[in-house]
């Protein structure tokens, strides 16, 4: 079946119905497929990392998983093992220092037979930041963790989730030719979220359940990089006022959520359930259902080199980059701006692991 582009159930009822699924019997799990799926977490203590892995725990579609961070990691995998659903849970933590040096043997046993390796490790937006305000610290964190899936898990798909993702996929991209392992069938950036928003919106401006509403987002992952296609949604009616404020706050959500918190964080748990969504769907893609949802993936429907739309996803990661089709000339004016700052902020996580 198709699978929207977020869930097209609701998550409560799938929880019911997985817990007592799983107090009931673990052993109905997976009975039609043929091989165990590991899901490895980098950043699992953090405030992405931590609902992303209970959420992952959750899931049928998740055999094994594996949690890593550089703190704490132990005892969110003791927390979460004691949840009654079939996956195993293991946490890892970085090697201690040691001389001669040594590799590391934490973050080997974490990606080890790893499927699908889903980074949110990072630090998070405070306010007043920009997402390129984090490249500095998060380009080496995503450069060194993806380092570790060329050497342990090379055929591992790799979702991206730290910011900022228009340059940490193009990072985690030239680390991955850098090892000779490059494969952009299985480099994809999270952009779920963008589209949770624009549902999310779209619904409470039309009286809809969000359930029923799947907004096409292209572009970025960054402020005007991010363009929802509102033109497509049958039966939405919005004023030009309504349509700019619209597009404006699906672009700008995190910077809604990040004032909200007052410096305590940014979107932390949307994030963890949209990242949640991406993942459980590429699990049921590489188990033979049909997928599509939106991702930032390597492209050539543009002149940007990698870019948002949306994507068929298969056994073996991306199958097919669906065709854009035709644009509202609101939309083709978002789309011109947005071009030429989503070039430039690739072009910056290339730079860096070339410097």
């Amino acid at each position: 079946m198709i699978i929207n582009r977020l869930a097209t159930r609701a998550v409560s009822t799938a929880f019911r119905q997985r817990a007592a699924a799983a107090v009931q019997s673990t052993a109905g799990f997976h009975s039609t497929t043929a091989a165990d799926a590991k899901v490895a977490v980098l950043g699992a203590a953090g405030g992405i990392g931590q609902p992303l892995s209970l959420l992952c725990k959750l899931s049928p579609e998740v055999d094994e998983l594996s949690c890593y961070d550089i703190v704490g990691t132990p005892g969110v995998a003791a927390d979460l093992s004691h949840i009654p659903t079939k996956s195993s849970t293991t946490g890892s933590l970085p090697s201690p220092v040691a001389w001669p040096p040594k590799h590391n043997g934490g973050l080997e046993e974490a990606l080890t037979g790893a499927d699908v390796v889903v980074i949110p490790a990072g630090v998070p937006r405070k306010p007043g930041m920009t997402r390129d305000d984090l490249f500095n610290t998060n380009a080496s964190i995503v450069q060194t963790l993806v380092e570790g899936c060329a050497k342990f898990c090379p055929d591992a798909i790799i979702a991206i989730i730290s910011n900022p993702v228009n340059s940490t996929v193009p990072i985690a991209a030239e680390v991955l030719k850098k090892h000779g392992v490059y494969n952009p069938k299985k480099l994809v950036g999270v952009t779920t979220l963008d589209v949770c928003r624009a549902n999310t919106f779209v619904a409470n401006s039309q009286g809809w359940d969000p359930k029923d509403v799947d907004v096409t987002v292209i572009g970025g992952h960054a402020g005007i990089t991010i363009l929802p296609l509102f033109s497509r949604v049958d039966g939405a009616k919005f004023s030009d006022e309504e349509l700019e404020a619209i597009t404006v706050r699906t672009q700008f959500g995190g910077d809604e959520v990040v004032a909200a918190k007052a410096g305590a964080g940014s979107a932390t748990l949307s994030m963890a359930y949209a990242g949640f969504i991406f993942t459980e769907n590429v699990l049921k893609a590489m188990r033979g259902e049909e997928v599509t949802q939106c991702a930032f993936v390597e492209s050539d429907l543009t002149e940007a080199e990698f870019f948002a739309s949306p994507v068929k996803f298969g056994k073996d990661g991306v199958e097919d980059v669906l065709p854009l089709g035709e644009l509202s000339a609101y939309e083709k004016g978002w789309f011109d701006k947005m071009l030429p700052e989503l070039k430039k902020q690739i072009q910056k996580g290339v730079d860096f692991v070339n410097k």
